[in-house]
């Protein structure tokens, strides 16, 4: 693909044109208006070379965001690697609803079990300065992710390795959220667009896909403060299923929350505030 200028790089790519637009102007170092106010602009030998490479790898499949290595995710540039879940706009709405179950007069304790990139903890401490976050995973190298983005917001944010709950004992917190892995073993999706080049510990969870929720629903209660909350994110088929295991494990105020394709995504309860949380 000889390239010369903005125009024919992008006349020229042979991939989605939206995708050739976020890798140009990755190589370029440049805004979506720069590259309309001036597509005659000359490639540079190096902008060339790497905006080739990166449409040569998005050809055969590769995330957009991988080869950037940053996605937008509530308004804030994070950074992702192939050690992370590359975030997705249906995962605000975790972030919306845990902003929207804080106080508006009070220091709140936020957990974020699996964060992956960090983006949901990050987002939460970002929008939110009474929030006193703190982020697990059992990944070091997702850890990493989430710490450098953590650095470049500008959030102080509590990061441990950490099975689930196992390092976390004793701690007890106002609200819990988490998006963790709910793909069913064996779903065709897995062998498909951007699902092929992503963590398969972050995404699968045993036979259903509700192994991850199961943990988390079950083992929640003695992590809550009386009247705290629990939300997770799920698949767009586990609504009902994820309600039942949250009823089962006595929570309160039990309800799943829709995305704007109006899918519910987002499940979540109150663990109940007489509850022995010894």
């Amino acid at each position: 693909m000889a390239v010369t200028s903005i125009a024919e790089a992008l006349r020229a790519a042979g991939i989605d044109p939206a995708d050739a637009r976020v890798l140009l102007r990755a190589a370029l170092g440049a805004s979506a208006a720069h590259l309309a106010a001036h597509p005659e602009q000359a490639l540079t030998d190096l902008e060339s070379e790497r905006y080739r490479a990166w449409v040569e790898r998005r050809r055969a499949g590769t995330p957009v965001a991988y080869l950037t290595g940053e996605r937008e995710f509530y308004s804030l540039a994070i950074k992702v690697t192939p050690a992370v879940l590359i975030p997705r706009p249906e995962t605000e709405l975790l972030v919306e609803a845990a902003l929207g179950s804080i106080a508006a007069d009070a220091p709140v304790r936020v957990l974020d079990l699996a964060t992956g990139s960090g983006c949901v903890a990050v987002a939460i401490s970002h929008h939110c300065a009474r929030a006193r976050v703190t982020a697990t995973d059992i990944s070091r190298d997702a850890l990493a992710v989430a710490r450098s983005n953590a650095e470049a917001h500008g959030v102080d944010i509590e990061f441990i390795e950490s099975d689930w709950f196992a390092a976390l004992s004793g701690r007890r917190f106002d609200i819990i959220v988490s998006n963790p892995p709910y793909v069913a073993e064996g779903d065709p999706h897995l062998d498909g667009g951007d699902l092929r080049f992503e963590p398969r510990n972050a995404l699968v969870a045993g036979p259903d896909g509700l192994a991850c929720i199961g943990t988390i629903v079950a083992r929640a209660d003695v992590h809550l403060v009386p009247g705290g909350r629990l939300l997770f994110e799920h698949g767009f088929d586990q609504s009902a299923r994820c309600r039942s295991l949250l009823q089962r494990a006595g929570f309160e105020q039990v309800t799943s929350r829709r995305d704007l394709a109006g899918i519910e995504r987002i499940s979540g309860g109150q663990r109940g505030a007489a509850k022995d949380l010894r």
